[in-house]
């Protein structure tokens, strides 16, 4: 997301280096190139246009103090207008109430609706430690109703069965009963989408929603469908009382017009940003950190809280022990960091979050070449045995042939295997040593092991 918008900003932010000071000669050109780089990221024209009118008044005339360029200066602007159109701060759901808290999910057909219900309930079940129960109203799209019950079993939410020759309205007020008889915290509903605005869908969720009167209304937009999803979402916000926005498809969005327009136009906050169908894959939307992807500046405060949320700490502590302790860097080993990077949505998500990466980076490590390869490796190590996970050095070329078999590779993919763990196990050998991550970090320079470089 953003990969484009971030490439040009970059360049244009460039070309203020060795300026004195911000001037309104020196200013014009660059405007002009971060309102082609919105409009091109296909940012709504009456936000391209508040935009640039709030960095130009706030850029115009400001000193370069000490050591800050003209571009250091000008990227604070910038950040601070990013920030500004995006919402400032989080704005979280409202759980602080008397259970059950409803939330009412809006939107059009194929924006991912009923995953998007899914990844939410799995967040509050794991991170906010809620009972959550889904129910689905959409009596129109063949298996709907099945599909949720599916993916609530996956994230462990309660169900509420229903079915098509069910009202909707009918099938809310019965959910809603059942939230309370098993004390669930959060009551979820998915309603049916269409494939664009109708009277017909308007009016149905309009009596769903006086029917429950939820906590909270959240309309569920493809980002992809850039600023189109803004002005549906106006749609909607005149027709329901929103409360916020879920942009999904975040991951297939290298513009990110939909996440700079949404805020701006409907006035309602981006509450969450879905990325891939994992059930696992929704992040908090925080206008700040998502200012700092788009400026190249990374958001390590989402990768922190990432890693705590779906890295298996004890297995963490266990290798930092190991490490420290001088003991070798196996196989097993290698594999539990393929699995826990996955976990983390992929090593360009990783790449995504951190400063100076830039967006060239994370789209290379976007490259389905790069997932497949790193799925080979895992696959080669689960045709090992215990004792070749855990001393390499008995593999022999017979054993890299039924290794190759087994996980449905070449032996030259074994031999590159071989010699990551073998790179990986240096790099690890100097992290435990005296100097630790600096000895680490000074042999990753320009030595990236295969299958991770870029």
């Amino acid at each position: 997301m953003f990969e484009n918008l971030t490439d040009r900003l970059s360049v244009t932010l460039k070309n203020l280096r060795g300026q004195g000071r911000l001037s309104e000669d020196n200013i014009k050109d660059s405007l002009r190139e971060v309102r082609q780089a919105l409009l091109e990221a296909d940012v709504a024209l009456p936000v391209v246009r508040d935009f640039i009118e709030g960095v130009r008044e706030k850029a115009l005339g400001q000193a370069v103090i000490g050591s800050v360029s003209p571009g250091q200066a000008l990227i604070k602007v910038v950040n601070d207008e990013l920030v500004a159109i995006m919402g400032h701060q989080h704005a979280a759901i409202n759980l602080d109430i008397k259970p059950p808290v409803i939330i009412l999910m809006a939107g059009l057909q194929g924006a991912g609706k009923t995953t998007t219900v899914a990844k939410l309930a799995r967040r509050l079940i794991e991170v906010d430690k809620k009972t959550v129960m889904v129910a689905s109203t959409d009596i129109y799209r063949p298996a709907a109703i099945s599909q949720l019950q599916t993916l609530a079993g996956e994230v462990k939410a309660i169900f509420h069965p229903s079915d098509s020759s069910q009202s909707p309205v009918k099938i809310a007020r019965q959910a809603l009963d059942a939230a309370k008889k098993h004390n669930a915290d959060v009551l979820i509903v998915d309603t049916a989408g269409r494939l664009s605005i109708d009277e017909q869908m308007m009016d149905e969720i309009k009596s769903i929603h006086a029917e429950l009167d939820p906590t909270e209304t959240l309309f569920v937009v493809d980002s992809m469908t850039g600023q189109d999803a803004a002005n549906t979402a106006k749609s909607f916000g005149e027709a329901l009382p929103l409360t916020g926005v879920i942009l999904t498809k975040t991951d297939g969005d290298a513009r990110g017009g939909a996440a700079l327009s949404v805020r701006q136009i409907t006035g309602r906050p981006i509450k969450y940003i879905g990325s891939g169908e994992k059930t696992d894959a929704l992040e908090a939307f925080h206008p700040e950190r998502m200012a700092s992807r788009i400026l190249g500046m990374g958001d390590i405060l989402s990768l922190v809280e990432q890693a705590h949320e779906k890295v298996d700490l004890d297995k963490a502590e266990k290798l930092a022990r190991k490490v420290k302790k001088g003991k070798g860097f196996d196989l097993e080993d290698l594999r539990d960091q393929f699995v826990q990077m996955e976990k983390m949505g992929g090593i360009s998500s990783m790449m995504d979050k951190l400063p100076g990466m830039g967006a060239g980076v994370s789209k290379a490590m976007q490259s389905p070449a790069h997932t497949k390869q790193m799925k080979k490796m895992v696959a080669i190590i689960d045709s090992m045995t215990p004792q070749e996970r855990r001393k390499p050095e008995v593999i022999n070329g017979s054993r890299k042939r039924r290794m190759a078999v087994g996980s449905g590779t070449q032996i030259q993919d074994v031999n590159r295997l071989l010699k990551q763990h073998k790179q990986m196990q240096k790099m690890m050998k100097k992290m435990g040593s005296k100097g630790g991550m600096a000895n680490m970090m000074r042999g990753l320079k320009g030595n990236l092991p295969p299958g991770m470089q870029f």
